[in-house]
């Protein structure tokens, strides 16, 4: 069974952690990336545009950006296992597990900044957790 049970969970705290992102040391980093990430989830389907620009991190649910700089593809679960801090994004692009369109690269440059932003997420998801 998944862990989350709706797009509009993926959206609380999937994207939630990128919002939460602002208000961190982290955040001038991820922002001077200057890309605009689209992920796409299934089990269950969700799709969230994150634009990592100057002056504020912006999620948009449900957002399809055709024009996104790189696009994800993943099970919401391996969503999840990343922000835990359980899952390496990179081995995930080699084995198939995630796919990406566009310039990876960009995308595994950030992946080493958001390591101060996974305590931040289990915290998001501590309240679902205690009621599993």
């Amino acid at each position: 069974m998944s862990y989350y049970s709706s797009a509009e969970e993926i959206y609380k705290y999937l994207g939630g952690v990128f919002r939460a992102a602002n208000g961190t040391e982290v955040g001038p980093k991820l922002k001077a990336a200057d890309i605009d990430l689209q992920v796409y989830y299934t089990d269950p389907a969700a799709a969230m545009t994150v634009r990592l620009r100057e002056p504020a991190i912006e999620v948009f649910d449900g957002a399809d950006n055709a024009d996104a700089d790189v696009k994800l593809y993943m099970p919401a679960d391996i969503g999840n296992k990343f922000w835990r801090g359980e899952y390496n994004l990179g081995v995930g692009l080699a084995k198939g597990q995630v796919k990406a369109k566009g310039p990876v690269n960009k995308i595994l440059k950030l992946v080493p900044l958001t390591k101060p932003l996974f305590p931040i997420y289990r915290d998001l998801v501590s309240e679902k957790d205690a009621s599993a």
